[in-house]
């Protein structure tokens, strides 16, 4: 039962298995009425944001995160030997595991729910941003980085820098973009088809992990609806010992204090930028303490409770928004 349709864009911050709390948050906010025009996200927030875009209703939704099975998502190479199926991948493909389980996994669920590329989340509002180029009309942005050129991806939107047709991408392929943890999956490529350059595609959390201010407007209008950002990482220096928590009981004092500059290059950016005026506002926080980023082999109950942590924060949120 839901209190009447409401409309706001949504923005979910990345972090590994943790990301099922945000989709709590998600399915929260969906029971509760309100729709979304708009989503976006980074790393396993790009899931729940497609699904979303998608169209997923709250069911539904909860439904994909209960038939997500986390314990394929660390796909091994050949032989599929603990550690050496890791060292092979490491070696010759820059990634201890090939991703394309959840790649593949995202595709089956996206096409249950009618769609495929980005033709299939066309958004034409007549009353959107009129600084809106003809590659920023869509339902769904992930963000990913390419470490060739050193910048930040927002995909679609930015396909034509590849010479690439934003409506004819497929959706888990941009999903599957944003997910690439260095060094943990495989990571993707983008090739220019004219001039065959082809650059390295990371996790989008390497340069921006909660892009909460991606849909503002530009042209100098009120906003119809609000963007609502959902926080899996709490603020440092907490937060580093929450990303890793066994890391962080074993780490020796040179490794905590890499541990600290990579953790800071990850979210220190979007950390600040939350002190902006009206940032944490529209922001909920979910609790997702004693997950880390890489725990794909927590139980069935361990997931449902990360899931019901997201909707108790969005809950907590909307007694509070005042928007």
């Amino acid at each position: 039962m839901t209190n009447g349709e409401r409309k706001a864009d949504v923005v979910l911050e990345g972090g590994g298995v943790r990301g099922l709390g945000a989709a709590g948050a998600v399915i929260r906010l969906l029971e509760d009425g309100y729709t979304f025009p708009r989503a976006a996200g980074t790393s396993v927030g790009a899931i729940a944001a497609a699904l979303v875009a998608a169209g997923a209703d709250a069911k539904e939704l909860r439904g994909i995160m209960e038939r997500l099975d986390l314990s394929r998502v660390p796909d091994r190479r050949p032989p599929g030997l603990p550690v050496v199926s890791e060292g092979v991948g490491l070696l010759g493909a820059r990634g201890a595991y090939r991703g394309d389980w959840i790649r593949e996994w995202i595709e089956e669920e996206l096409a249950e729910l009618g769609v495929s590329t980005f033709a299939d989340l066309r958004a034409d509002d007549p009353g959107a941003d009129a600084g809106l180029t003809d590659d920023q009309k869509y339902k769904l942005v992930v963000l990913a980085t390419d470490v060739t050129r050193g910048r930040l991806l927002r995909l679609p939107w930015d396909y034509h820098l590849f010479g690439l047709k934003a409506e004819e991408q497929k959706v888990a392929d941009a999903v599957r973009c944003s997910l690439s943890i260095p060094f943990y999956f495989q990571p993707c490529a983008l090739t220019d088809p004219v001039i065959q350059e082809s650059s390295v595609i990371v996790d989008g959390g390497i340069l921006s992990n909660f892009a909460v201010d991606i849909f503002d407007r530009t042209d100098g209008k009120k906003a119809r609806w609000p963007t609502f950002g959902v926080r899996i990482i709490p603020d440092l220096p907490a937060g580093i010992a929450n990303l890793a928590p066994l890391a962080a009981r074993v780490m020796y004092p040179p490794l905590v204090l890499l541990q600290q500059v990579v953790t800071t290059a990850l979210v220190g950016r979007d950390q600040t930028s939350l002190e902006r005026p009206g940032v944490r506002e529209r922001t909920m926080d979910v609790d997702c303490a004693g997950v880390g980023v890489t725990d794909f082999r927590i139980g069935p109950e361990a997931r449902d409770a990360v899931v019901e942590r997201g909707r108790e924060a969005a809950a907590a949120f909307l007694q509070r928004w005042k928007g």
